[in-house]
């Protein structure tokens, strides 16, 4: 099958009448799929198994697999939507009120994103002239499209945007991952806004053909800067540290769409190897989160101080997981972060990078700071704070041991990368990326 994709890596395998498609890119995606469940779920403390819980989770991994799988952009969309639809009743599961109030905002949000992905893809329908196609391998091959496409890959851009907790379209996520149970908030955060953007790399990549790559650049430019900038903005002030990682995974958003529209070779490598980077870590920093909350009871930070000592197990994966996620070497988010910096500057963005820059040293001061005065400061942060007796971690050996395999995983990115290479390069070269 490697063969395969190195061999054909833009024609791929068609199935079921066109409808699904494999190549080197949807290889790629399932594997980061498969890698950050075995985290989330794997990881998870779950206290009462739940066979609707469980039901709901698998059909969510199924809806998340075939929005991956999807050729028809059609498909896509109603794989989007599934996604929407069984995340709302696991946002709201055991949440009590708070968490029935997030699913609702989510679902809402969530709807009107993908309504107006919708109304796009029906423009672009319509922009394929007598011979209408949804395909993405056939609209990536078309010579020119009406001018409706860029109405349509606008819309459905924007719509999906709202999937992957870019700015503006972000604001159902703090509140839908600092609700949902550990397993359902590592997978929202760790391939759910991932797979949200490959369909957004799926439409730029018909739009860099059809329109040129100034449109896309454009609009993935926007994006980008205004989710650095909300995310370094509320990162300094967040009292929730489930929060402070959903406001995270916005920042990351931004690195993903600002790499994306620098394009080329280097910086789309380097948002594939991002995607899997950062959806390993933040698997299972949501994981620890979750653990933390059963031992102190507490989601506010100013109610949480002194991990390291009082519960070793959980400060010490608080601070490894909180120092991939910020990019610390040897952690592969290192690599892949100056790879997209680099890349700008080759490309003629200095501008937007040194911007972009900047609004992430002001993320990685505001999480420092948070994550350290939950793990080593000794005394509540809030002088309020009633002094706090710690429940056991959880986490039985193994749980804890997934954690840190996946936190070593992305130590090894730097180390991989190259022996992963070729695929990679393959799947570069699905997505049209040019030097």
């Amino acid at each position: 099958m490697r063969g395969l994709f190195l061999a054909h890596p833009v024609e791929g395998t068609a199935a079921f009448a066109g409808m699904l498609r494999v190549d080197a890119f949807t290889a790629y995606l399932l594997f980061v799929v498969g890698s950050v469940a075995v985290v989330a779920t794997g990881g998870a403390v779950t206290p009462t198994p739940n066979g609707r819980f469980s039901a709901l989770m698998c059909l969510f991994l199924v809806a998340m697999s075939m929005a991956v799988l999807a050729d028809n952009l059609g498909v896509l969309w109603v794989a989007i939507e599934a996604t929407t639809i069984t995340t709302a009743f696991l946002v709201a599961h055991g949440g009590g009120r708070r968490g029935l109030e997030a699913a609702w905002k989510y679902v809402v949000l969530g709807s009107v994103g993908v309504a107006i992905a919708f109304l796009g893809i029906v423009l672009l329908y319509a922009a394929t002239g007598d011979t209408p196609s949804l395909s993405w391998a056939d609209l990536v091959t078309r010579p020119g499209l009406a001018q409706t496409a860029r109405i349509g890959l606008a819309l459905a851009v924007l719509g999906l945007a709202t999937k992957a907790g870019l700015a503006p379209m972000h604001s159902w996520l703090p509140d839908a991952h600092s609700q949902a149970p550990a397993q359902v908030s590592g997978l929202m955060s760790g391939v759910l806004l991932a797979v949200a953007f490959a369909g957004i790399l799926r439409f730029k990549t018909i739009s860099d053909h059809a329109l040129g790559t100034g449109f896309m650049r454009t609009l993935l430019t926007i994006a980008a800067l205004l989710s650095l900038a909300v995310a370094a903005t509320l990162v300094l002030t967040q009292r929730n540290y489930k929060r402070l990682l959903a406001y995270s995974s916005i920042e990351h958003m931004g690195i993903l769409a600002l790499g994306a529209a620098i394009g080329g070779q280097l910086a789309t490598a380097a948002v594939l190897l991002h995607i899997l980077g950062h959806g390993l870590t933040k698997a299972g920093l949501f994981v620890v989160a979750g653990r933390t909350l059963h031992a102190t009871g507490s989601a506010e930070i100013a109610e949480v101080h002194g991990l390291l000592t009082r519960s070793p197990s959980v400060g010490r994966a608080w601070l490894v997981g909180t120092a991939a996620l910020l990019g610390f070497p040897p952690f592969g988010l290192l690599l892949t972060e100056l790879a997209i910096i680099v890349a700008g500057y080759q490309r003629g963005m200095g501008v937007v990078t040194s911007i972009a820059v900047l609004l992430l040293l002001v993320g990685f001061a505001g999480i420092s700071r948070q994550i350290l005065a939950m793990t080593l400061t000794r005394h509540p942060v809030s002088p309020t704070a009633a002094p706090q007796v710690l429940a056991p971690d959880p986490a039985p050996a193994i749980q804890r041991g997934i954690v840190l395999a996946a936190f070593g995983a992305v130590a090894l990115i730097p180390v991989v990368a190259w022996p992963l290479a070729d695929v990679l390069s393959a799947a570069v070269t699905v997505l049209g990326a040019t030097p």
